[in-house]
């Protein structure tokens, strides 16, 4: 409790207020998963965007291409097409507006060119992974790169 218990009451009602805030922003692109206010988080579905091959996990990989970290897909397991966004309560609302502007943005890249969705992330050193190899050919080492000697 870095903030001490009188400062967390405080501090959870603008998780609970910004997550609001997020659901009442998408809920045009991104309809709730449940029709009931949120408390730390919302739970959206994009499986609308189904029908043009678009599945949740492409919406967050072009989350990346705008910037922002991609939320938790496919949890909870119950939602089809789900994304979990779960702003902080510190979160400005310049950041959440700008954070639903691009949302917005992409459910409409959704239904007019779904392709450029599913080649996301493009504005990346590193493209999209191919998830499936990943799980069957894992591997986590690092391989730390040598010091290349400095310029004079």
């Amino acid at each position: 409790l870095a903030y001490g218990k009188e400062q967390m009451s405080h501090i959870s009602r603008y998780s609970v207020l910004n997550a609001n805030y997020v659901q009442a922003r998408l809920r045009d692109v991104l309809p709730q998963a449940h029709n009931r206010p949120c408390m730390h988080e919302c739970v959206l579905t994009a499986q609308q965007y189904k029908k043009n091959g678009v599945r949740a996990l492409d919406i967050s990989k072009r989350l990346i291409d705008y910037g922002f970290h991609p939320p938790t897909n496919y949890f909870p397991l119950i939602v089809p097409e789900c994304l979990m966004i779960e702003p902080t309560e510190s979160e400005a609302k310049e950041t959440l507006d700008a954070f639903c502007d691009a949302l917005i943005a992409i459910c409409h890249e959704a239904n007019t060119n779904p392709d450029l969705l599913h080649e996301a992330p493009t504005s990346q050193v590193v493209g999209r992974l191919d998830e499936a190899k990943a799980v069957k050919l894992l591997d986590v080492k690092w391989q730390h790169a040598p010091e290349t000697p400095a310029t004079v």
